[in-house]
């Protein structure tokens, strides 16, 4: 049924798009990096160290589809890694010499998203500051569990491959809200550009239990667009 949702939203966006005058419309690119986290479920309180962001890449394309003087339509295609880790430390005494030791465990998972956002131009100048707001789904390509150990040195990562289906759903359905400046420059546009996702899935399906864990990010993204046709 989600398959069958993403194709119906692709095929409104390629509708949408060809019935609009490329003359209008913008197409970017635009890159950075996301910090991914989850949250925690309520009732496992102090019984579990605390979750931790884990930094990963994200890239996107995208159009810009002006509906009104100040309102824009941005579909993207984008690719984002996110996650969550875990970390433990303890000092080992060796006669009354304290030995940092640790570890980290950090789940990474590689998703296609597609978020369908508005944009809100504030401004007209050679400075435009905006804002986006939107909806987005994502896929899960593949995920890995990374472990890593620290003391006086710290040990090569080792990574599983995380078996999708049952427990771990691909799927997330999530918000986007961000704000971003953007710069003229020629006949495109430069923009600096911060969001904020809100997944509402439930990332780990058990039974009986609800556990509530929920993708959580925040991205900052370099990037530039130009008008069709140019």
């Amino acid at each position: 049924m989600k398959r069958i949702v993403l194709a119906g939203v692709l095929a409104f966006f390629g509708l949408f798009v060809a019935q609009t005058s490329f003359a209008q419309v913008q197409v970017g690119i635009r890159g950075g990096a996301n910090a991914g986290f989850a949250s925690k479920p309520d009732f496992l309180g102090s019984l579990t160290p605390d979750f931790h962001p884990t930094i990963g890449p994200t890239a996107a394309i995208f159009l810009d589809i002006p509906l009104s003087e100040r309102v824009s339509f941005r579909p993207e295609i984008a690719y984002v890694r996110k996650g969550v880790a875990i970390k433990e430390n303890f000092d080992l005494n060796l006669g009354g010499f304290n030995l940092p030791l640790g570890a980290t465990i950090a789940y990474q998972s590689q998703q296609l998203e597609v978020p369908l956002l508005f944009k809100f131009n504030l401004s007209d100048g050679p400075v435009q500051p905006y804002l986006i707001v939107g909806p987005s789904v994502s896929y899960a390509l593949d995920g890995r569990i990374r472990t890593r150990g620290s003391g006086m040195f710290t040990t090569q990562p080792y990574d599983i491959d995380v078996n999708y289906g049952g427990m771990l759903n691909r799927w997330d359905v999530s918000a986007v809200g961000g704000l971003g400046l953007a710069f003229d420059a020629g006949a495109g546009k430069f923009f600096i550009e911060g969001r904020y996702t809100n997944g509402f899935t439930r990332q780990i399906q058990v039974p009986v239990v609800n556990v509530n864990v929920r993708n959580r990010g925040v991205a900052f993204s370099l990037g530039y667009s130009f008008p069709i046709g140019y």
